[in-house]
C-alpha cells in the first residue's frame, strides 16, 4: 500500500526542545513539509531559568519554548500534541508512527528529538527542590550558587566523585554526601586533596523553604547547613522509539549517531540530549540545525535519482 503523497510528510519530528524546534526551523525553510510533535514536558520543565545560550541567557525554558513555537508559526510547520506511542516501517521507504489516540502519521524521514529523563535520587523533600536549589548541570546552574555551601549527593550506584570535583570551579565549601555508601581510601584522599570533605551518613530528608534548601537532614538526627545540592544519579530514554526501531544504542544508553546524527537505522536521525553527552540546550538546539541540514540535502539527493529514474523510464 503506498501513502498518498497528501498525507506523507518529508520529515516527522519527535519532540518538541530546542534539538526539535530548531530542526523544524531550518526544514519549514527549505520549503519541507513537516510534522512536529510535543508532549509538552521538556527535561528541564522545573527550572527556573536557562544558562549559556547565547541572547537567552536566564530566560525560562518554557518561554524559550514559547517563543521558539511563535516564530514557527510564520512557516508551514504542523504541530501535533501528544506523545507517540510506536514507529514502524511503512512501504516505499517511509514510516509510520502512531499516537497515543491510535491516530497514524506517515513520512520519508523520522529525527528523534525526544531527549532523556533525569532519576532523582530516592530522598524525601528533594522533588519541591528540583529546579530551584537541587540541579544536576554545574554549567546551566553553577554560576548562580557560586561561592556558597554546595552539597553533592550520588544515586542508584554513583559515587558523585567526579561531580563533586567539578563543582570547586564554583565553591570551595562542597561536601559530598554518599548517603550510606561507603568510600575507598584512594577516593578520600583524592577528595582530601580536592579539600572536599566526605559524609557517609544516610540522608533522611532535605529541608528548606519556597523552593531554596536550607538543611540536609541525616538519619541520625544530625543537619548540614547548605545553601544548594547537585545530584550525580542515571538518566534514561524519554521515548522508547528508537528502541522500537532498532537503532544501536551506546555504552551510556544514548541513541548512536554518526557526524551526521544518522543513527543505525537509515532514515532515522537523532539530535539533543538523547544521543548526546554533552547536555546544553544551545548544543541541542545546533544538533538540530544540523540534522535539518543532512536531512534535507538527503532528499534533495533522493529527489534527484527519482526524476532521473522517471525520465529514463521507457515511454
Amino acid at each position: 500500500m503506498k501513502v498518498p503523497s497528501s498525507k506523507l510528510y518529508d520529515i516527522i519530528i519527535v519532540g518538541g526542545g530546542p534539538a526539535g524546534l530548531n530542526a523544524a526551523l531550518l526544514l519549514a525553510r527549505c520549503l519541507r513539509k513537516v510534522l512536529l510533535f510535543d508532549s509538552g514536558k521538556p527535561r528541564n520543565y522545573k527550572s527556573q531559568a536557562l544558562h549559556g545560550f547565547i541572547s537567552r541567557d536566564g530566560i525560562n525554558p518554557l518561554e524559550l519554548l514559547r517563543i521558539a513555537k511563535e516564530e514557527l508559526s510564520n512557516y508551514d510547520v504542523a504541530f501535533e500534541e501528544g506523545r507517540i506511542v510506536k514507529a514502524d516501517f511503512f512501504e516505499n521507504d517511509a514510516f509510520e508512527v502512531t499516537d497515543e489516540e491510535g491516530k497514524k502519521f506517515y513520512s520519508r524521514k523520522i529525527l528523534l528529538a525526544t531527549g532523556i529523563v533525569d532519576q532523582l535520587p530516592p530522598i524525601a523533600g528533594i522533588d519541591r527542590l528540583y529546579g530551584r536549589s537541587v540541579h544536576h548541570c554545574p554549567y546551566c546552574d553553577g554560576w548562580e550558587v557560586r561561592l556558597k555551601p554546595i552539597a553533592v549527593v550520588g544515586g542508584n550506584g554513583k559515587s558523585g566523585l567526579g561531580l563533586a570535583a567539578s563543582l570547586t570551579n564554583w565553591s570551595d565549601d562542597i561536601v559530598l554526601c554518599t548517603n550510606g555508601k561507603s568510600v575507598s581510601r584512594e577516593e578520600m584522599e583524592w577528595m582530601d586533596m580536592k579539600e572536599i570533605r566526605v559524609e557517609t551518613r544516610k540522608i533522611a530528608r532535605l529541608e528548606g523553604r519556597a523552593g531554596q534548601l536550607e538543611k540536609i537532614i541525616f538519619e541520625d538526627g544530625d543537619s548540614l547547613e547548605r545553601f544548594a545540592l547537585f545530584f550525580s544519579s542515571d538518566k534514561f530514554q524519554r521515548s522508547d522509539l528508537a528502541e522500537q526501531l532498532g537503532c544501536r544504542f551506546t555504552d551510556n544508553g544514548l541513541i548512536y549517531t554518526d557526524k551526521y546524527l544518522q543513527t543505525s537505522v537509515k532514515g532515522i536521525f537523532a539530535a539533543g540530549d538523547a544521543a548526546k553527552d554533552m547536555q546544553l540546550a544551545v548544543i541541542a538546539a545546533a544538533e538540530g540545525a544540523k540534522a535539518a541540514l543532512v536531512i534535507n540535502k538527503l532528499l534533495q539527493k533522493e529527489e534527484k535519482k527519482f526524476h532521473r529514474a522517471k525520465l529514463l523510464r521507457p515511454m
